[in-house]
């Protein structure tokens, strides 16, 4: 399996066990160039639900991005 297959799965597990907010899921964005959105729904400090939708178009004017 190539290392981005590899670096995708791994990420996609992430997602699925809502850990999202570890430093190894920055490294595996900027590995697999990630240009989507990540979304996690936090009650009383538990993550409830966790996701991802990738970006294929930029988004700029957008008042829900990040600067």
């Amino acid at each position: 399996m190539p290392a981005e297959e590899q670096a995708f799965v791994e990420f996609r597990r992430k997602v699925r066990s809502a850990e999202l907010l570890s430093s190894s899921v920055e490294r595996l964005l900027q590995l697999l160039q990630f240009t989507g959105r990540l979304s996690l729904v936090v009650q009383n400090g538990r993550v409830l639900k966790s996701g991802y939708e990738e970006g294929y178009f930029t988004r700029r004017k957008d008042a829900r991005s990040i600067p």
